[in-house]
């Protein structure tokens, strides 16, 4: 039986039964596609929630402070997170 299924499983190609031929590379590559998007993410929903401390600060030195300080490590964060992204498209397209 065991002989019989080894058989049948080199003849049957992934495309024939709904699958696709997937790489390793393929799959770094979605993960660390979804990497990016959820840090993305995370840095735009820090900018807002930075924002919405600023603008809701009263004039209070300190939150108005660390306002900034969120907003600024964001916009870092995010500058960050595209360079990452485009250099490792970059590199796995040279490859």
């Amino acid at each position: 039986m065991k002989t019989f299924l080894f058989q049948l499983a080199q003849t049957i190609s992934p495309d024939e039964v709904g699958l696709t031929n997937t790489s390793g590379d393929d799959i770094f590559t979605a993960a660390l596609n979804t990497f990016y998007f959820i840090a993305g993410t995370v840095a735009v929903i820090v900018i807002i929630v930075a924002g919405i401390t600023y603008a809701s600060s009263g004039g209070d030195s300190s939150k108005v402070t660390k306002a900034k300080n969120q907003i600024l490590y964001s916009v870092i964060g995010l500058v960050l997170v595209f360079s990452a992204f485009a250099i490792t498209n970059f590199v796995i397209g040279s490859f």
